[in-house]
């Protein structure tokens, strides 16, 4: 499947809750998604309450979708109060790569 649509986010979460934000991003209910091909969670190393995370789709339609769910919301709505101001989003199509986790 051809990825058309993708951001990089960082988040920075209260201090001490990178941990919880980790937790519930891994444990995103509707993912895998058959529109999201790349979903990756990292965090800094020198920071873990700063979580980043990688998103790819089939379209813009197909993430906008996704997030306009009602699973989708109530996983937004657990995540917010766990960060620390807005996140930061970047253009970003992932184009390959490789993950060994």
């Amino acid at each position: 499947m051809s990825i058309t649509h993708g951001f990089h986010a960082t988040m920075t979460a209260l201090p001490g809750r990178g941990d919880d934000v980790v937790k519930i991003l891994l444990d995103a209910p509707s993912l895998p998604h058959e529109d999201c091909v790349v979903f990756l969670v990292g965090r800094s190393a020198a920071d873990p309450d700063v979580i980043h995370v990688t998103e790819g789709w089939a379209s813009p339609e197909a993430h906008a979708g996704f997030f306009a769910s009602e699973e989708a919301q109530a996983f937004v709505a657990r995540l917010a109060p766990l960060l620390a101001g807005e996140s930061q989003y970047t253009d970003e199509v992932p184009v390959g790569g490789k993950a060994v986790l």
